[in-house]
C-alpha cells in the first residue's frame, strides 16, 4: 500500500494542480491514458465542488486529498470542512444545483460516477463533505 496526502487552499488555481498531481500519482501503475483522463476529470469535479459549493469560493478553506494505491486500485478521498450537504441523495441527482441562475450544470456527481468505478459521498451540514472514489488501474 502506498499513500499520498495533499492539503491546499480552496483556490481555483489549485484545481488543476490537484488534478495533475493525482493523475501523476496514478500513472505510476501504468494505466491507459483514458483511465488517467477519467481520474483527472473526476478529481476536477470533486475539487470544484469543494471550492464552489463547500466554501463558496472562500480561499481560506482547506481541501485535503488522500490517495492510496493498493492491489492495482486507486482510492481518492477529497475532503473539505465547508458548509456540507443537507441531503446527499438529492444532491447526487442529475442536474441538481444549489446555484440557480449561474452557469452550473448540476452534473458533477454524475460525472464522478461515470468516470470512476465507485463513488461515495459523506457529508454533514456545517461540517463538510468527503468524496471517496475508486478506480481499478489494472483492468
Amino acid at each position: 500500500m502506498d499513500t499520498l496526502t495533499i492539503k491546499v487552499n480552496a483556490l481555483e488555481a489549485n484545481e488543476s494542480f490537484l488534478r495533475s498531481a493525482v493523475g501523476a500519482y496514478a500513472a505510476r501503475l501504468n494505466p491507459t491514458l483514458e483511465t488517467i483522463a477519467d481520474i483527472k476529470t473526476a478529481v476536477s469535479e470533486a475539487v470544484t465542488n469543494s471550492i464552489v459549493h463547500g466554501y463558496a469560493c472562500d480561499p481560506k478553506g482547506i481541501i485535503t486529498v488522500n490517495c492510496e494505491l493498493a492491489d492495482g486500485e486507486l482510492t481518492v478521498e477529497i475532503s473539505d470542512t465547508g458548509k456540507g450537504i443537507p441531503d446527499v441523495e438529492t444532491a447526487m441527482q442529475d442536474f441538481y444545483t444549489t446555484l440557480k441562475g449561474e452557469e452550473r450544470s448540476g452534473l458533477g456527481f454524475t460525472i464522478m460516477k461515470s468516470f470512476m468505478d465507485s463513488l461515495e459521498v459523506f457529508s454533514s451540514p456545517g461540517e463538510g463533505t468527503t468524496v471517496k472514489m475508486k478506480k481499478n488501474l489494472c483492468a
